[in-house]
């Protein structure tokens, strides 16, 4: 089905939308379902399980601090990275977790149990959590999926999903080429056919409202990444280097000459995923591995094209839904999940995404702004996910900046063109999820082949 622009850029904290993000809601969703089923004072112990990917690169992903700040009842919609940090410590210090805000239970990282080897059917990303009463009885058990983007799915979910379907909605498209049908049928943009889609939920002013915030958090995301200095959490000693590039920078390019582009899109880029990889506050666009492509390209849409100069806000508007048009087609008939695809499912997608935001700002028609998306994930067709030490930095943060220009470039090229090209976007979509299927499991955020593996490291930190 067509997912809402406003699920696929969503607020979270870093450094993973599929390994921070999604295990927190889903750790919050068990303690909701819990005390609908008893109350939580009754609970005596927790037992959680990691699978697959999760168990793989969970300690460097903030996995199990995740878990652990799901279960006293926060979300990452709300919940402040400041204060995130300092309720880790309390909780790492004290050794039990308020359960809901009601009940103190004994659990700490260390009790949780991983099972790196054990890949679960419905997806890799797998977790299992099991309420006991004081007489060893089980309260509730559920285990959740975290498929990409901060998304979460459950057994029942899944089932009920393939047997009942659901009925479209009004402007609801499940491909590319009805993505086009639709455009041309009524002579609009890609970005309006979004729009239309989004007002069978809500109103117009709620819809510009609440894209215009998510421009907002992407934009004070790059600033709070720009003005911080020292190095990245773990044990790499990765220095962050969004302040040193922007002070220089800024010097070199006091009139925002055009000839600077480049530079400014990279440091966007760098400075989100900076952020991201210290577990700020980020819009996941559409996963935190790949957020800082469209914050990136968005920049360059709203300061160095003519539409973007006139009406900034308009031009945030229609490049986020059209971009979100453009995910909504990856999540649905691909994944965005880079335990499931590699890497192409996280930047690849977010570089198609803002290829094609970028070329509707720069007048291109619906068949352009297709074929823009279309170049950017053609070649980034096969990318693996092999984070160094199991942390979302290296390759990830440079991977993100390189992709906003590969996005920035295709959008060029498809505006050169006239729509018409060999490749559809439906078939390279296709091609990245059977890609992903045939990918080795090494290459699948598991940390356990390509630069992870050749790059060595001492014991991962969380």
């Amino acid at each position: 089905m067509t997912i809402s622009v406003f699920e696929l850029f969503s607020v979270g904290i870093g450094p993973s939308s599929s390994h921070t993000v999604g295990p927190m809601r889903a750790a919050a969703r068990f303690v909701t379902e819990l005390a609908s089923r008893a109350s939580l004072t009754r609970v005596s112990q927790l037992r959680v399980e990691l699978f697959g990917s999760l168990a793989a690169t969970g300690a460097g992903h903030g996995t199990l601090s995740a878990i652990l700040l799901g279960l006293e009842g926060f979300c990452p919609d709300t919940l402040e990275p400041d204060y995130a940090h300092q309720r880790l410590a309390e909780l790492r210090a004290s050794g039990t977790v308020h359960l809901g805000g009601c009940a103190d239970i004994a659990l700490r990282e260390s009790d949780f149990h991983l099972h790196p080897a054990i890949v679960k059917p419905r997806h890799s990303n797998a977790m299992t959590l099991t309420a006991y009463g004081s007489d060893s009885r089980v309260l509730h058990s559920e285990t959740y999926y975290s498929v990409g983007g901060g998304f979460i799915l459950t057994d029942a979910a899944c089932e009920e999903e393939h047997r009942t379907g659901t009925a479209p909605a009004p402007w609801s498209f499940h491909s590319a080429a009805d993505l086009l049908a639709l455009a041309d049928m009524h002579g609009i943009d890609i970005s309006e056919v979004m729009r239309r889609f989004e007002l069978t939920t809500r109103s117009l002013d709620d819809i510009q409202h609440r894209l215009l915030h998510l421009r907002d958090v992407m934009v004070a995301c790059a600033e709070r990444g720009i003005s911080q200095k020292g190095y990245l959490p773990g044990n790499l000693g990765i220095p962050r280097r969004a302040h040193g590039w922007y002070s220089r920078l800024a010097a070199e390019d006091r009139d925002r000459n055009p000839a600077f582009a480049e530079d400014w899109v990279n440091l966007i880029a760098l400075a989100v995923n900076e952020e991201n990889a210290s577990g700020g506050r980020i819009v996941t666009a559409p996963t935190n591995g790949a957020a800082g492509i469209v914050p990136a390209v968005l920049h360059y849409a709203t300061h160095y094209t003519r539409a973007g100069e006139t009406d900034p806000d308009d031009t945030a508007i229609r490049f986020l839904l059209t971009a979100g048009a453009i995910g909504s087609l990856y999540k649905e008939r691909a994944s965005i999940s880079g335990a499931e695809v590699g890497c192409q499912g996280e930047v690849g997608s977010a570089a198609s995404m803002a290829a094609g935001g970028l070329a509707e700002i720069l007048g291109g028609t619906p068949q352009q702004v297709e074929n823009a998306a279309e170049i950017a994930m053609e070649h980034s067709l096969g990318l693996t996910c092999d984070p160094i030490g199991g942390l979302v930095q290296i390759p990830c943060i440079e991977r993100n900046a390189i992709s906003a220009g590969k996005a920035i470039n295709a959008a060029r090229m498809a505006l050169r063109g006239n729509g018409t090209h060999r490749v559809s976007l439906d078939q390279v979509i296709e091609t990245m999820r059977t890609t992903g299927m045939d990918m080795s499991s090494k290459y699948k955020e598991t940390a356990t082949g390509g630069l992870a593996i050749n790059v060595p490291v001492s014991v991962v930190e969380c």
